[in-house]
């Protein structure tokens, strides 16, 4: 393993990239007229410009990056923002309680006055992109240490983001691509002031639920609007009653023409993350040592949550938006590891890899040893398995307990308690804060659920995990409890403050500085803190020193993997930054004999229709609509009501709520989600599997026009 880390030193950084055919790929904006030439022989009427230009309003000015995980559109010169129903998701909850369910049967502002704000919700704009990679590597050479290889980068982005936004109030980062062969840098906008306008009930922007998620034929009216708000002067500002709508520099106009089979689409989003240049020794352990114990523990939390939901009409508000957050990645790493096994991915890449291995043979240079690459990852990823695994069991389900968290963020108070140097009155602030902060968790949080998921969690733990690696906390109960996890859990939440919500506030009610040492002895803060401790001392520092030998081996293979494929125009892995992804609407064979067409009809959704079924039950106007097919200007031309469309665009997480456009660069859907034979695309693209599922945006239409009336709402936009 040591000669492989020689590699690491003696090797020159590639930022050139060159062509690659089909509609793979995520590609960066500034460097699209790498692109434009085989997106307009697919049918784009669009130049470069066009998509993206400093010089002028382009499509890049419509786009926002959605809180911090998805992505939104501007439609009308009033601000107005489409995204999807799952990314507002949180704000419509914390807007809904038993009175105004807003989840349950959706809510329209009558009126700009009756949009409601979402304090800490904000909208980023990019405003322009550069390439770095000079400046940021300037000082860099072949036989700096990684380290300081690594501190001088640091050093001279942080100059860079400086000079960039100067007396601005934009923000600026420099983020590196190709595994740090490459460096842009991204300067954005940020907006703090985004009201909720409306939502369909969760009957249609949740319809099929968990069942369908990921899967492909899909009914899902997944979209919500919101609005950007600025003061005065169209800039970004906190909110207040005082600001107006925002004005956008482009909005984008929507299309009632509809599609073909084989027509040109285009997405624009912030995709999240992808590995596509991974090993094979990666992708087999992700996909079949990783991805099944998530998948077991992940399982395990939504039997308890999803029988609790069924019984109580309080816990499914309260839990709805908790239960998708940890389904959405159970069923996404199943369909992974799923697709992994019948693209045969990983003896793909070792096919690949074998041709590696007999060009880097050919390619010694002086002290350049490509050949070393491979069995270097073999070696580090052999190291690292058991280090991955107690990560994911201290992760998974040693903080999956929701009294853990709850009970560390504690631990500010109980350092400001006790440092003499912080003055009373700073002590009583955090206090305060803390009891704010009470007053979100306890809204959504029942003990007895979370007791549940606490045993069963723990005893995963103590049954799979080496001894070393256990949280210290586990020898008390081995000593105390004989080992009985329930036993020690049962008294855990029958003590713990943190477990009831009328002693914790007067606890807090009543606190001065000695009162940190009640906290410091609770017991779900000692098992907690013993997580952390474990994880932070021990899991994290050997997992670091491993994967940081992997990043710096990585960045000469992705540099080597160019070096051998000239002629092929490389992506960088998706990072949340703004991509242009485009491909053609196109259905698929999932198997043999199944051939899947390329969108949906509402006639699908009375089809699905099942009353004793929370996920299909179908609004009864909305069913009297459909079958009086009452669908006014947004039916197709052949007469139905397109719901939803597939097309072979590559996506991924963070693609949630983006535009996806025609040739001439109209609205024509909103991306959701992608085929669960496809969700391997992180890792694998297979051209005949994967696709991307979208909102047919007429059916948007249809349900804020038609059903809920919101035609107000229409009138502000640009409708083709």
């Amino acid at each position: 393993m040591l000669k492989v880390f020689k590699v690491i030193v003696i090797f020159s950084l590639v930022t050139s990239h060159q062509s690659l055919l089909a509609d793979e790929g995520m590609w960066v904006p500034l460097l699209l007229n790498k692109n434009i030439g085989r997106m307009q022989q697919m049918g784009c009427r669009l130049s470069a410009e066009d998509i993206y230009s400093i010089n002028q309003s382009s499509l890049k000015d419509a786009i926002v990056r959605f809180g911090r995980g998805c992505t939104g559109e501007v439609v009308s010169p009033n601000g107005l923002l489409l995204t999807n129903h799952h990314c507002g998701f949180g704000a419509i909850q914390r807007h809904s309680n038993l009175e105004h369910d807003y989840l349950t049967n959706g809510y329209w502002a009558a009126s700009m006055e009756e949009e409601l704000p979402n304090p800490g919700l904000t909208i980023t704009f990019l405003v322009r992109m550069e390439d770095v990679t000079a400046r940021v590597l300037e000082g860099v050479t072949d036989s700096l240490p990684e380290q300081q290889r690594d501190s001088l980068i640091r050093k001279n982005s942080r100059q860079i983001t400086k000079e960039a936004t100067g007396e601005t109030h934009y923000e600026a980062q420099v983020i590196p691509f190709f595994h740090d062969n490459q460096f842009l840098l991204y300067v954005t906008e940020e907006f703090r002031d985004i009201r909720f306008v409306g939502a369909p009930p969760s009957g249609i922007g949740n319809f099929g639920g968990d069942t369908d998620n990921w899967m492909w034929p899909r009914h899902t009216g997944d979209f919500s609007v919101f609005r950007i708000y600025a003061d005065t002067n169209n800039q970004p500002a906190d909110y207040s009653s005082a600001n107006v709508p925002y004005k956008p520099k482009r909005y984008l106009p929507v299309s009632l023409g509809g599609y073909e089979e084989g027509d040109f689409a285009l997405l624009f989003g912030n995709p999240g993350t992808t590995r596509e240049y991974l090993p094979a020794v990666a992708v087999e352990q992700i996909a079949f040592k990783e991805n099944p114990v998530k998948i077991g523990l992940r399982q395990k939390r939504l039997d308890i949550i999803g029988y609790a939901m069924d019984t109580s009409r309080l816990v499914r508000i309260q839990y709805a938006s908790k239960r998708v957050r940890i389904a959405n990645y159970w069923k996404k790493m199943i369909g992974e590891t799923r697709g992994i096994r019948r693209a045969d991915g990983v003896a793909e890449k070792q096919r690949f890899e074998e041709k590696f291995q007999s060009w880097a043979a050919a390619q010694r240079n002086g002290e350049t040893r490509y050949e070393l690459i491979l069995p270097g990852f073999a070696e580090l990823y052999k190291t690292l398995q058991p280090i991955a695994l107690a990560e994911i069991y201290l992760g998974e389900a040693g903080m999956a307990p929701e009294i853990f968290g709850f009970a560390l963020s504690f631990g500010t108070l109980i350092d400001k308690s006790q440092d003499k140097s912080v003055s009373d009155e700073t002590v009583d602030e955090e206090v305060k804060e803390l009891q704010q902060r009470a007053s979100g968790f306890y809204k959504d949080y029942q003990p007895l659920i979370d007791q549940e998921i606490t045993s069963e969690m723990l005893g995963e733990m103590q049954h799979h995990m080496e001894p070393a690696s256990l949280p210290g906390r586990f020898e008390w109960i081995t000593k105390k409890y004989d080992g009985n996890v329930k036993a020690y859990v049962d008294e855990l939440f029958a003590s713990s403050l943190f477990a009831d919500s009328a002693r914790l506030y007067a606890f807090l009610g009543s606190y001065d500085r000695k009162s940190a040492r009640k906290l410091t002895a609770d017991p779900a803060y000692m098992m907690a803190k013993s997580i952390s401790k474990r994880y932070q001392q021990d899991i994290l520092p050997a997992g670091k020193s491993i994967t940081t030998s992997i990043d710096s081996l990585q960045r000469i293979y992705m540099k080597a993997l160019m070096e051998m494929q000239p002629d092929r125009q490389f992506y960088p892995d998706a990072n949340s930054t703004l991509r242009v992804c485009f491909g053609e609407i196109r259905g698929f064979e999932p198997a043999n004999g199944v051939d899947y067409y390329p969108f949906t009809t509402v006639r699908g959704i009375l089809e699905k229709e099942d009353s004793t079924i929370y996920d299909y039950a179908v609004d009864q106007r909305l069913n009297r609509l459909i079958s009086a097919a009452d669908y006014g200007r947004y039916a197709d031309p052949d007469g139905t009501l397109h719901v939803a469309f597939i097309s072979t665009i590559h996506s991924t997480g963070g693609n949630s709520g983006a535009p996806v456009l025609n040739g001439n660069g109209e609205l024509i859907g909103i991306n959701f989600d992608r085929n669960w034979e496809g969700t391997m695309s992180d890792l694998l693209y297979d051209p005949g599997q994967c696709r991307n599922i979208v909102l047919d945006i007429r059916y948007l239409l249809f349900i804020m026009d038609k059903y809920a009336g919101a035609s107000w709402l229409l009138r502000e936009m640009d409708i083709r």
